[in-house]
């Protein structure tokens, strides 16, 4: 039978249903035709049906059919010219996912003609290929979107109590013993009670996913029985990716996701996601015809003037471009579906860079994009974390980024990371660091909490592998070692790889509670990577994208030495939530504030006297000190009131061989008590401090807090 089709609305886009039957809606400025292709359920490479969108409304072609249910499976198929010089690239005998699809079902098939042209053609792209490739793609999936969210509430925690864990939504679960084997590695299994109990007692307050948007794996890696494992290639921006799901039925993992992010916020823990908008994974001019490339090409990428070719900021082929109206619609709206419909509560912009490129291409803090987010009334309330980089001309953009957006602060990693291994020259920038980076954010008037911090990521070593291996050993990964960064700023501590010497075993323990603990003391916004708590390892691979596998799952059998380092991050993490002089809201002035007994913060060299500006420049200072006034805090909380808390003083001895350290004396009334020293974890919290001074080991930090005396 024929169906009827209505002409429908150019909104909102995708496929909308509404109860009694599903609106479609398309932009497509390039396109002389669209039509919806519907598949069987029971067989998804089998077309049941196919219809046009009668509709065409500012080049969004729509219509609507009464009587489709949710849980359709469909795909589109738009006609139109394939002229690749011209950036044209329509090809209706390549099925394409729908871009604002709310699920997908299926995976890419690369034995199926999925090519807009025939591979190995004299000709490559230039030739348009006539075989069907619905086989091999997977289908768009037609989704209700009704979900009891019950009393649900956003924890809305402020960037100063923020901390942030990295984590990888399968790697998290796939070895937790108490996770019941069929969630593990799934949406259920990271919300399960025994692992939002992990991270409860860690103290963290926000998991940041690597990426959910539907991706695809790449050819190149099932050739080598690899896949891509982080995800970052993406398909489609608003279905959540249904590997992680732990019912493989059409649209599951939509409420899936849903219960996950309820989950969470019960418990106070908000989620973030790591969004790919600077590139899909349609690749460059010889790349596959999945979605964007065969709807309008022309409207979603960075095209070179040779308009064949294309711009690629990204190192992946190609480059989304959000200076254009379309381009940058799309990924407000999805932004804004994640936010209202999935309520997640920010997101980490991948090689955000990209997305303030304007113009030739040139990056302008000013882009269309940030402007458009920072007043959307949505946008505008949820959390943004930029990669402040991309692989272009002029892509180090660390500082560049407009309010309200935060940055991951890799001047803070590197700097942090050559001062513990004993790097010389390095005293001013470490101390810009601990204290906020006021060198990149000040003169812009923004906060200290616009420095996210991290020591590691999921891009590069694990803090065990930091500490435990000075080069890459990426050969699992099939490309002779030659992928991955060289330069990591990275010490074995003495021997390469694992060892049995107990005094290596030691300083790399050290090394790690160094690191921690830097990190929890700085101003700015911690983030730490999933299982570095635990002493995580990828055995050197410092680029496991493609390990699917227990190189890259975290592993949650503990011995000792795992428990304590556990232990140990867990105490620091809860001593900075108590501790609001590490939460501060501006940045240091060097000076008294109110009535303050101390200055807010004062800097010591290890004889006791405050530093001056020539010490700053010597090149062999890896030993210093500084006092955190917990009474010189210049704003007030919520309601007003001044903020008072304790003050703190961290000795901190990169040098290899220890150091005396003469104790400032406390205020009257007082006296310092030990909360962490790395080189015994065992010691503090509330130890008392020897009078007078205080010997620090090589390569260690101490905390001492200031207490009333009894």
């Amino acid at each position: 039978m024929t169906r009827e089709v209505w002409p429908g609305k150019p909104y909102p886009r995708g496929a909308t249903f509404d109860g009694t039957g599903v609106n479609f809606a398309v932009f497509s400025q390039a396109a002389t035709r669209v039509e919806v292709c519907l598949f069987d359920p029971q067989d998804p490479s089998k077309e049941v049906e196919r219809f046009d969108l009668p509709g065409v409304t500012d080049c969004v072609w729509h219509g609507y059919v009464p009587g489709l249910e949710s849980g359709t499976l469909y795909g589109l198929r738009v006609h139109g010219p394939y002229e690749p010089q011209k950036g044209l690239r329509c090809n209706p005998f390549k099925l394409l996912v729908d871009p604002y699809a709310k699920a997908l079902h299926g995976e890419v098939d690369w034995s199926q003609p999925v090519f807009g042209y025939p591979l190995g053609h004299a000709q490559q792209d230039l030739m348009r290929d006539e075989r069907d490739s619905a086989a091999g793609m997977p289908k768009s999936v037609v989704v209700g979107d009704y979900f009891d969210w019950g009393n649900e509430r956003r924890p809305d925690v402020p960037w100063r109590k923020t901390v942030i864990y990295e984590a990888h939504v399968k790697g998290l679960t796939m070895r937790h013993p108490k996770v019941p084997e069929h969630q593990r590695g799934t949406y259920a299994g990271l919300a399960h009670p025994a692992v939002i109990e992990h991270l409860l007692k860690l103290g963290v307050t926000a998991v940041e996913l690597l990426p959910v948007h539907a991706f695809a794996d790449d050819s190149f890696l099932g050739e080598k029985g690899l896949s891509n494992y982080w995800g970052y290639n993406t398909l489609c921006y608003f279905a959540p990716e249904q590997r992680y799901a732990s019912r493989q039925t059409p649209g599951a993992a939509v409420n899936e996701f849903k219960a996950m992010v309820k989950a969470l916020h019960s418990a106070g823990i908000e989620v973030l996601l790591d969004v790919v908008y600077n590139h899909s994974c349609e690749g460059n001019h010889l790349g596959p015809t999945l979605s964007l490339k065969g709807i309008d090409n022309v409207s979603y990428y960075w095209l070179m003037p040779e308009a064949r070719y294309y711009l690629d900021f990204t190192g992946c082929g190609n480059s989304l471009n959000a200076s254009n109206p379309q381009a940058a619609r799309l990924i407000v709206d999805s932004l804004r579906y994640w936010v209202e419909e999935m309520h997640v509560d920010g997101f980490r912009f991948d090689l955000a860079t990209v997305l303030g490129r304007v113009g030739k291409g040139e990056f302008s803090p000013h882009a269309p994009i940030f402007q458009i987010i920072n007043q959307d009334p949505v946008l505008g309330r949820v959390k943004l974390i930029a990669e402040p980089w991309d692989v272009g001309l002029g892509g180090y953009q660390v500082g560049g980024f407009p309010a309200p957006w935060r940055e991951w602060n890799g001047k803070y990693r590197d700097a942090l990371r050559r001062y513990w291994k004993g790097d010389e020259n390095l005293a001013g920038e470490v101390g810009h660091r601990l204290t906020g980076s006021s060198d990149l954010y000040q003169e812009a008037k923004r906060r200290p909490q616009a420095s996210i911090n991290f020591v590691t990521a999921h891009d590069g070593f694990t803090l065990h592998d930091l500490v435990t291996y000075s080069h890459k050993h990426n050969e699992a990964n099939g490309e002779h070692n030659r992928d991955g960064a060289d330069d990591n700023q990275a010490w074995n501590c003495g021997v390469e790889g694992e060892t049995e010497d107990n005094g290596i075993i030691a300083l790399r323990e050290r090394q790690k509670r160094n690191l921690l603990a830097s990190l929890c003391l700085s101003q700015g916004v911690p983030m730490l990577v999933a299982g570095d708590e635990m002493g995580r390892t990828q055995g050197g691979n410092n680029n496991a994208y493609c390990q699917d596998n227990e190189l890259s799952w975290v592993d949650w059998n503990l011995d000792k030495r795992r428990e304590a380092l556990l232990e140990f991050t867990s105490r620091l993490i809860q001593f900075r939530h108590r501790q609001p002089v590490l939460q501060r809201r501006r940045f240091f002035q060097g000076k008294h504030i109110w009535d303050s007994e101390y200055k807010d913060l004062t800097w010591f060299r290890p004889d006791g006297t405050e530093m001056d500006a020539g010490d700053w420049e010597k090149p062999f200072v890896r030993s210093l000190a500084f006092l955190l006034g917990g009474d010189a805090i210049p704003t007030p909380d919520e309601r007003g009131q001044r903020i008072i808390g304790d003050a703190l003083l961290v000795l901190l001895n990169a040098h290899h061989e220890p150091v005396r350290f003469t104790v400032p004396p406390p205020a009257e009334g007082f006296r310092w008590v030990i909360e962490f020293y790395t080189a015994d974890d065992k010691r503090g919290p509330e130890e008392p401090v020897p009078s007078g001074h205080f010997e620090l080991t090589g390569r260690s930090l101490a905390v001492f807090r200031q207490v009333a005396r009894d």
